[in-house]
């Protein structure tokens, strides 16, 4: 940790600064003192005098006394917190989270017991005979060696939350004792309930009357408080004849280490959440945007033998608890979801870093709470909604995690159930019957388990990930028993879809890969021997190595990159595509004798029908994206050639071919007249009309035809333009004869498609969603409205053209074709 100090952390200077103006009794700057007489003085400090108490006379033998980080009384309805001296101007991390909320509340991540509500760093600080809660923030910081240290402190004054008087002093006065009664019983500043709460329900004020604290423990690094609040509201969302929502709510604060982990710089090849910071002194000309990743402190327990390139143990292992509220069943199957990652980090150097454990009874450890910050946990919540997510908490000096409680809905095993039957049940008999066994549900349980671990490790979303791997080897069963369906389980590639009948897969699941590896090995290696700017020069050649192999490749979310995709396999979208829907068509006609179970009402049977078109709808989402669409690949300046390509003209060619196809050809298939007649009450017919109206409008949107302009002026033919896509949809539905109400619905979305375009005539300015897809455009300026004019000319000549040759019903339809382009013409002049 030698080099630490070369990361100077602005507001930790400045708590030191304002430390020894304590010790001389000079912070008069902090409070405005009013001229007064001698004699008023005088009374004025007798009073105060008078209100400090001895010790004992607050603190008798009726208290009931919590020993640790600062030792807590409870005496009557009064709560005391005993500060120590040697812990004023220390860090602390508070977090406040539900224990038990009301039922029927619908906001998410605000539903359930064990849900965080919010996190804020405190020091107490001492100000004569008062105790100031201040609240320090580490947004800016000075790398190196900058004096610009004391600009950076005069303009970053810790805000002060809440002033204590001091009501006695203990052990020859270096600690101070404060009463926190009103404290935690209210509403503390920048901890409240969550808006989006307050808002929904028309949350008031507390009512106190029906508000307490429940307990206060302390521990050797940290105080647990839990409450009772009750808030007035007229909008409840179960009985409304109560006028009140009462919450139990729990406060950890914990005591953060002494000296920040060294910090390890954010790289954009890799995926990992990060704290933010504007750097004032990595160059004097400018500021500096920085991150330092979130990363649990991992430190070899045999620093040499580690250095020797040894596995070796932590020093403090990664723990987490799961939930004693989980089901028996499936606590097995969340452990192993833990442990899976110590594969990956032994590419780090560590064994056993991590590891999942039943939570404790009250028994075996009578302190332990799930809400205790201490303690990570995979909180099981009994829920409908179809998720689970993997939040941290983080120091703000250096990114260290210091824990994290992960949510489980208990309803997400009916999303992995239906997920798993459309994707895998052409090819394996386990995703089939009313109900998965238990041993695979366990599973399909420890696959989201270890993606969520992943979050709470600090690893992002991974989407570009899947594109690494040819989509013919996902047919392979000796390449996917090896390597799985993607590089990463932070990807969204959930199961095997491509794998066909009779390829014998049998491994159909993600695992944590070799993208896994990498990213932990970023993260974790320990190299204290360096700074942290000669860390990241270190990995960035490192990297630099690596990403040209597509395994590395990280794939951001939000990305306009067809390669980052969520729910994807493999490296073609239009082939991996046709592969699943030829799964899913043979999945359909067996849909109910798969899932048979003769109580059922069929409800299962049409959820299920739902979920094979919305999967259907997944894989043409897959290749729309790669029209009009760019590549982009993170380079520094140092690093030679293009970081953005657009897709090769082929590639988009053949996802147009795909959707003329797969959609503008009707998928009759989905409209399976046995099924229909069981669960159909009037709506699939539609559904399709619907679906195929959304997939040309998603093609013919401004932000890509802007990417196909810009691409045909950088690379001329080679470029898939505008045109050629109009001309290609063109060709697709109007030679379709119109003998159906598919056919006849795609002639007039496409030619109201093209009106709508040509009444656009507001510009669409840059925001920082460009990079997403959000193209700018100026539709007045372009060519576009030029190019939409000619295709409604060109459509209207080929409409006049087959309306006289129609018979009578066909020409009744083209007449109101022609009819609507006169329209759109005549609004457009």
């Amino acid at each position: 940790m030698k080099h630490l100090n070369k990361i100077t952390f602005t507001l930790a200077a400045l708590a030191l600064s304002m430390g020894a103006s304590h010790a001389q009794g000079k912070w008069s700057g902090l409070v405005k003192v009013s001229e007064k007489t001698e004699e008023t003085k005088k009374d004025t400090e007798k009073t105060k005098k008078e209100k400090i108490k001895k010790f004992e006379d607050l603190i008798d033998n009726t208290a009931i006394k919590s020993k640790g980080l600062f030792n807590t009384y409870h005496v009557a309805d009064k709560y005391y917190m005993e500060i120590p001296d040697s812990l004023l101007h220390r860090d602390m991390l508070v977090v406040t989270r539900f224990t038990q909320t009301p039922v029927g509340l619908k906001e998410y991540r605000s539903q359930y017991g064990g849900e965080m509500i919010n996190d804020q760093l405190w020091q107490w600080q001492r100000h004569q005979n008062t105790i100031f809660l201040r609240v320090p923030s580490y947004a800016y910081m000075a790398s190196g060696n900058s004096d610009i240290h004391q600009a950076l402190a005069n303009s970053n004054a810790m805000p002060i939350l809440a002033a204590f008087e001091i009501k006695a002093f203990n052990e020859g006065g270096k600690n101070y004792l404060i009463d926190v009664t009103d404290f935690y019983n209210g509403e503390i500043p920048g901890m409240q309930m969550p808006e989006n709460l307050k808002k929904t329900y028309k949350l008031a004020g507390i009512d106190a009357a029906r508000s307490y604290i429940d307990t206060i423990k302390a521990f050797p690094t940290n105080i647990e408080v839990r409450t009772v609040k009750t808030f007035k509201s007229p909008d409840l969302p179960a009985d409304k004849t109560v006028g009140a929502m009462t919450f139990g709510l729990n406060t950890s604060m914990v005591l953060l280490p002494k000296t920040a982990m060294q910090p390890r710089y954010d790289n954009q090849r890799i995926g990992y959440f990060a704290n933010r910071k504007m750097d004032f002194g990595a160059n004097d000309q400018k500021v500096t945007a920085k991150a330092f990743i979130q990363r649990w402190r991992l430190e070899p327990s045999d620093a040499e033998a580690y250095a020797r390139g040894e596995l070796v143990t932590p020093k403090k292992q990664i723990v987490y608890y799961i939930d004693p509220a989980t089901p028996k069943k499936w606590v097995p199957y969340l452990i192993e979801g833990v442990n899976d990652w110590n594969t990956a980090f032994e590419a780090a150097g560590f064994k056993n870093a991590i590891v999942g454990k039943e939570a404790p009874s009250p028994q075996e450890d009578p302190e332990f709470s799930t809400e205790d910050a201490r303690y990570s946990v995979i909180r099981y919540f009994a829920s409908e909604t179809e998720n689970a997510y993997g939040p941290r908490i983080s120091d703000p000096r250096s990114g260290e995690i210091i824990e994290s409680h992960i949510g489980w809905y208990h309803n997400v095993m009916s999303l992995l159930r239906n997920w798993f039957f459309v994707q895998t049940a052409a090819i394996h008999e386990g995703a089939r019957g009313a109900k998965l066994s238990d041993e695979q549900m366990g599973q399909l349980i420890r696959f989201v388990s270890s993606h969520e671990v992943g979050h709470t490790l600090g690893l992002l979303h991974n989407f570009g990930s899947s594109s690494a791997y040819d989509v013919d080897s996902l047919r392979s069963p000796a390449f996917t028993e090896k390597y799985g369906t993607a590089p990463s389980i932070m990807d969204y590639a959930r199961f095997n879809y491509v794998a066909q009948p009779g390829d014998g897969i049998k491994n159909i699941y993600p695992k944590i890969g070799e993208y896994d590896r990498y990213a932990i090995d970023f993260g974790y290696r320990y190299m204290p021997h360096l700074s942290p700017e000669q860390d990241a020069s270190w990995w960035e050649r490192h990297i630099q190595e690596k990403i040209k192999n597509p395994v590395y490749y990280y794939g951001k979310q939000g990305s306009m990159d067809p390669r980052a995709q969520s729910e994807d396999l493999g490296n073609d979208a239009v082939k991996a595509s046709d592969y699943g829907i030829a799964n899913l068509k043979y999945i359909l006609p067996n849909l109910e004798k798969w899932t048979f179970d003769k109580d059922d009402n069929l409800s299962s049977t049409k959820e299920l029908y739902l979920e094979v078109m919305r999967q259907y709808r997944r894989y043409v989402n897959h290749v729309v994206a790669n029209i009009g669409a760019m590549t982009e690949d993170v380079k520094t300046m140092g690093e030679k050639g293009a970081v953005f390509n657009y897709v090769p003209k082929d590639k988009q060619q053949a996802a147009v071919a795909f959707i003329n196809r797969q959609v503008f050809q009707t998928p009759t298939w989905l409209l399976d007249s046995t099924l229909m007649s069981r669960v159909d009450y009037g709506i699939m017919v539609n559904k399709v009309v619907e679906m195929q109206n959304q997939v040309l409008t998603s093609l013919l949107e401004t932000y890509g035809f802007a990417r196909m302009l810009d691409d045909e002026f950088k690379n001329g033919n080679k470029a898939y333009k505008v045109t050629d896509l109009l001309n290609d949809l063109e060709a697709q539905i109007f030679n379709s004869p119109v003998n159906d109400v598919f056919s006849r619905g795609l002639q007039r979305a496409y030619v109201d498609r093209l009106g709508v375009l040509l009444k656009l005539d507001k510009p669409v300015q840059e925001t920082i969603y460009a990079a997403s897809g959000l193209t700018p455009y100026n539709p007045n300026l372009s060519d576009m409205r030029i190019i939409m004019h000619s295709a409604l000319n060109q459509v209207e000549k080929r409409i006049a053209k087959a309306a006289k040759r129609a018979s009578n019903f066909e020409q009744e339809h083209y007449n109101d074709l022609l009819n609507r382009i006169t329209q759109i013409k005549k609004i457009n002049k």
